[in-house]
């Protein structure tokens, strides 16, 4: 029972890394908005207190589960058709506003002034940044959450009713994963700062991000447009899209050096 239980935490600690992933690239990339003496505080306090209300999530997803996944509007028309219930919602909603998010920084990093400096912009407050972080990384513990609840549940009993979860470890999982993102999260911020193009890689995976919560979402939600459902992106799709993105990153900045090099020669052999 007590291996059984260590081999549960280590698969909740490696899900809980993997699925992260995208939230921490949320988080490192929503702390620069702050000022830059506060934006350490602010990624490991929003994480912090983010933690503690998955831990909250977690009792409330286990009692309420089947009420959440019940299903209380729908639409039917002759081109669109969703029934949705809160789950559902809530997962389209975080990809909506991931969009927005993502769309925004990557049109302020296309305004440029004539010397070719990105526009500067009225840092928000530190509180404003850390109820963002927080708030959207709620939205992205649903995944991960249902996921654990999944891998840790126990055998059903003899009646045939369920044998509940091991509640001990999801808890241990998720205060694991939380500890991890506040070590990572400077670095990948310190990262993401020193290397201004993989900035712009992080702002369009964070796109990829925000469509793949849309799709998961219409597919909770069973929408459909012209008798077409819409089916969720994997996270192997996901991850295969990111490594695309970060070749075709690699490969266009070592052309750029290149180009940049063949101009430098033809101006010196003038």
């Amino acid at each position: 029972m007590i291996i059984e239980s260590l081999i549960t935490l280590a698969l909740l600690i490696m899900l809980q890394a993997v699925l992260g992933f995208d939230n921490l690239l949320y988080i490192s990339l929503e702390s620069q908005r702050a000022p830059e003496a506060d934006q350490s505080r602010v990624r490991k306090l929003g994480i912090g207190i983010a933690v503690a209300l998955r831990i909250v999530l977690l009792f409330i997803l286990i009692n309420l589960v089947k009420a959440l996944q019940e299903p209380f509007f729908s639409i039917s028309t002759d081109w669109i058709h969703g029934v949705f219930n809160f789950h559902s919602v809530i997962v389209l909603f975080g990809g909506v506003f991931i969009l927005y998010t993502a769309t925004k920084e990557i049109a302020h990093m296309m305004m440029l002034e004539e010397e070719g400096n990105v526009k500067d912009r009225k840092p928000s407050s530190p509180k404003k940044v850390i109820g963002m972080i927080v708030f959207m990384n709620v939205i992205f513990s649903f995944d991960s959450i249902l996921s654990a609840m999944a891998l840790a549940s126990n055998p059903p009993l003899p009646d045939g009713s369920h044998g509940g979860y091991q509640m001990v470890v999801m808890v241990i999982a998720i205060l694991v994963g939380g500890a991890l993102m506040i070590f990572l999260a400077d670095s990948v911020t310190t990262f993401l700062q020193k290397n201004r193009m993989y900035e712009v890689l992080g702002l369009f995976v964070l796109f990829v991000v925000g469509i793949m919560l849309l799709t998961e979402g219409a597919h909770l939600a069973h929408l459909s447009f012209f008798g077409n459902e819409i089916h969720a992106m994997t996270k192997t799709t996901f991850y295969f899209v990111i490594v695309v993105l970060l070749l075709t990153d690699i490969v266009q900045g070592r052309y750029q050096k290149k180009l940049a090099a063949e101009k430098q020669r033809k101006l010196a052999s003038k």
